[in-house]
This record gives C-alpha cells, sequence and structure tokens, in this order.
C-alpha cells in the first residue's frame, strides 16, 4: 500500500522530506507550497496526466503562491485580496 500521507514525491532522501524544508527555513504558507511545488515537479505521477502535464502543472502551482505571496508583500498590509 502506498504511503498517502508521506509519498514518495516528497522526499529528497530517506531521512529528509520537504515538510523538513519549509520548517527549517520557517516559510509560511505560500512560501512552502512554492517549495513542495517545485520540488516535486516531475516526480508525482497521477492518473489521467501524462508525466510532462503533471509536472507543468506543479510548476504553475508554484508559480500561482509566489505572485501572492508578491502581491501580499507589496499590497503592504500582509492581506491578498482573493478573486
Amino acid at each position: 500500500m502506498k504511503d498517502k500521507i508521506n509519498p514518495q514525491h516528497y522526499k529528497a532522501t530517506d531521512q529528509l522530506e520537504v515538510i523538513d524544508i519549509i520548517e527549517m527555513f520557517d516559510l509560511n504558507f505560500a512560501r512552502g507550497n512554492v517549495v513542495k511545488y517545485v520540488l516535486r515537479a516531475g516526480k508525482k505521477d497521477e492518473e489521467g496526466y501524462s508525466s510532462d502535464a503533471k509536472e507543468l502543472e506543479d510548476l504553475n502551482k508554484a508559480i500561482w503562491y509566489l505572485q501572492r505571496e508578491i502581491s501580499r508583500i507589496e499590497s503592504g498590509d500582509g492581506i491578498v485580496e482573493c478573486g
């Protein structure tokens, strides 16, 4: 049975996972997701997706979170409007 809590696509080594890196750098939610999606890009298989399509999806998710974080900082108040 596959480990749905700690899947292989989130592991950098046998001991180090993406969550460890996020916590080591004390990243907020958006920045943590940028790291997560960049590190897993090209490593996650999903039924119905080609490997290239899934990789591009993950990279686009990383861009979305990065743009959101940039908008939060540029707004100066720490709050990003959704929509």
